[in-house]
């Protein structure tokens, strides 16, 4: 992730919102009324059947995952994730009821990631705000996956705030991607793209394997994977 410091806070215009004025007149009277109604640049929409169907898509997806947070996962590490961590704030229930940054800090999967979106690793690198200001579908190298880099690239990163920055946005996608659309190709945050393949248990995301997918937090879709994901540089 190489952008300087400022390319950290450049960030955060990823999350803005369009405002659309919508007015409704009545043709048999001279009183009319105007709303306002604030939703996603993504989600704009300009036939109304096609945004009346894609609501009402929407919105039975997101009941079922208000419901049950574990219905749309994919993924062969599902089972041991939940197992791992049953309960609690990192848990699958658990991380769905806060902002992703704040779930990522409570999952034991994703302890070096969170040092490293967080400032911890390098203190000119915190994208915490920024991930808790949109809404993302977020790559998530685990533990396991920061593990395969070497102790000295990763030592670097401490101070090469330019890296650390580009690599972290690269594993961030505008808007929230359930398992039924993430395959394709995504444009990320750091301005690259990425591209997911397969399906269901065997979901790929370029090189790195999606461990448990369609983990859901309050803005963000996240995909726990198992390969640090790395932009051209």
């Amino acid at each position: 992730m190489n952008v300087r410091t400022r390319t950290s806070y450049a960030v955060a215009g990823i999350a803005t919102l369009a405002v659309l004025g919508l007015s409704a007149c009545s043709s048999d009277s001279d009183t009319g009324s105007d709303s306002t109604t604030t939703d996603s640049a993504s989600d704009t929409m300009t036939d109304d059947s096609t945004s009346d169907d894609m609501t009402d898509d929407s919105t039975e997806g997101s009941d079922d995952m208000a419901a049950d947070p574990a219905a749309n996962l994919v993924g062969p590490g599902c089972a041991a994730y939940a197992e791992q961590v049953p309960d609690g704030a990192g848990s699958i229930t658990g991380m769905s009821t806060d902002p992703v940054a704040v779930a990522a800090s409570n999952n034991p999967l994703l302890t070096t990631l969170t040092a490293a979106v967080s400032g911890e690793l390098n203190p000119d690198v915190n994208l915490v705000d920024t991930l808790n200001g949109g809404e993302f579908t977020v790559f998530a190298p685990v533990d396991d996956a920061f593990a395969k880099i070497d102790a000295a690239t990763l030592e670097s990163l401490k101070t090469d705030s330019d890296t650390l920055t580009k690599i972290l946005t690269y594993h961030v996608v505008p808007g929230q991607l359930t398992p039924d659309q993430v395959a394709g190709e995504h444009e990320t945050v750091e301005g690259g793209t990425v591209e997911v393949t397969g399906s269901g248990d065997e979901l790929m995301v370029n090189d790195a394997a999606v461990v448990c997918g369609g983990v859901m937090t309050q803005n963000a879709t996240v995909y726990l994977v198992d390969t640090v994901l790395m932009p051209t540089m």
